[in-house]
């Protein structure tokens, strides 16, 4: 079988990665889907906040994903759902099973890897303490309480100040639940500003920054209470203010792994620091015809900025088909210095015409800093004045047309942090 375009995700990446594309002018398109529905995370996220960058206005998760979903279903594209796709080869050449055709191979003209992420397990953290019940990840609490109607527990704690972590303190609140305390490693919250003000501060719910799980207590197979340890400066225990909190439940709410198997897999290169794929400016891979957006690629504080790059991506994804984008580019490589983890892109066709958006995230809080670019003779051709940076909060640099004309001479160039740091 062939197409033109196979998209690996039905969430808000693939739908609108595909939408785009579509709109381009590529109409032979298939979406491929595990879960049983489109919408990825949104179907269980039904708080609000959604879209009020894309529709300007302020939606439910599963509000948000039906817009995307009507799109795809008015316009016809095809999607299979139950479908989990086995491999990608390195010449687009697509695996995929599902129980109404078995395994299939789909020979692909591009392709769209929007796979989403998965949370980090208790396993990667290391805590000690028996396998006993009562311990979740934050996104598997909010499955269970929000789409199969099942609590949990009744006393919660939860690891990590991400904004699952976060919101899910407000839900358990909401449904009955004592949630005794967020516990955070870092001397700062990895969530958005807003979660922690309308989810903790609201509810006078506490959160314990420089602080940690270190066991996980237990009696009759289930969870009977937590100790915490403030963290010194290397993150390391400090085993002397160790203190037990109850609880009946221990939520895990610890980082964000991009789902990369499938670009692995096909040997793309993968940032070390984001643990997704190095990009150029059309979110095109080290492969020629082999795109990847949204969480996957990096992962992103709001899902309105998901859209807009997956949007970028099937738009150069239909470009790529119609043969306006050819290898063998040459680059501008993207560089990051004090405070800056990464950018995405990591590189920018020096073939590239349009202004230029680069996001990035920071490595600690920073305040009363500039933001600049700087080309490879150290001189600044972009700076902005940030009042505070932070972890949890991704950064946005736009780089006008002109801009991107005087990088085209550089070899590199830098982003990083200027000023009082």
């Amino acid at each position: 079988m062939k197409k033109q375009l196979v998209v690996v995700g039905g969430g808000p990446a693939g739908l609108a990665a595909a939408l785009s594309a579509y709109d381009s002018g590529v109409k032979d398109i298939v979406i491929l889907e595990r879960e049983p529905r489109l919408g990825g995370i949104l179907n269980q996220c039904i708080h609000n906040g959604f879209g009020l960058h894309t529709f300007k206005e302020e939606l439910t998760g599963p509000e948000y994903a039906e817009r995307y979903i009507s799109q795809v279903e008015e316009r016809k594209i095809p999607y299979l759902l139950d479908t989990t796709v086995l491999n990608v080869s390195r010449d687009k050449k697509v695996t995929y099973i599902n129980k109404e055709q078995g395994q299939v191979t789909v020979e692909a003209d591009a392709v769209i890897l929007a796979c989403g992420c998965r949370e980090r397990p208790r396993g990667a953290i290391g805590i000690a303490g028996g396998r006993v019940a009562g311990i979740y990840s934050a996104g598997t609490a909010q499955k269970f309480v929000n789409i199969d109607g099942f609590m949990p527990g009744k006393e919660v704690v939860i690891l990590g100040s991400g904004d699952i972590g976060l919101i899910m303190a407000r839900r358990m609140t909401f449904e009955g639940a004592k949630v005794k305390a967020v516990i955070e490693l870092m001397p700062y919250s990895s969530g958005l500003n807003r979660n922690i003000v309308q989810c903790l501060n609201d509810f006078d719910i506490p959160l314990f920054l420089s602080h940690t799980v270190t066991r996980i207590n237990g009696k009759d197979g289930r969870v009977t209470s937590v100790e915490v340890c403030e963290v010194d400066e290397k993150l390391s225990p400090i085993y002397e203010t160790v203190r037990t909190i109850n609880c009946d439940t221990l939520l895990l709410s610890v980082g964000l792994l991009p789902e990369n198997e499938l670009a692995r897999g096909a040997d793309v290169g993968i940032c070390p620091v984001t643990g997704g794929a190095e990009v150029d400016d059309d979110f095109m891979t080290d492969i020629d015809g082999v795109f990847e957006c949204g969480n996957v690629l990096h992962v992103h504080d709001l899902v309105d900025y998901v859209s807009e790059e997956s949007g970028a991506a099937g738009r150069a994804a239909a470009r790529y088909i119609n043969g306006e984008i050819n290898g063998g580019k040459e680059y501008v490589t993207v560089k990051t210095f004090n405070g800056v983890r990464y950018t995405v892109p990591q590189k920018i066709s020096k073939n590239h015409k349009d202004e230029l958006i680069l996001r990035m995230r920071v490595n600690n809080v920073y305040k009363k800093a500039n933001l600049v670019v700087k080309d490879d003779k150290d001189e600044t051709v972009f700076s902005k004045f940030r009042q505070i940076v932070t972890p949890g909060e991704m950064e946005t640099v736009v780089l006008s047309a002109d801009t991107v004309e005087k990088i085209k001479e550089s070899a590199y160039i830098s982003v990083g942090l200027e000023g009082k740091v």
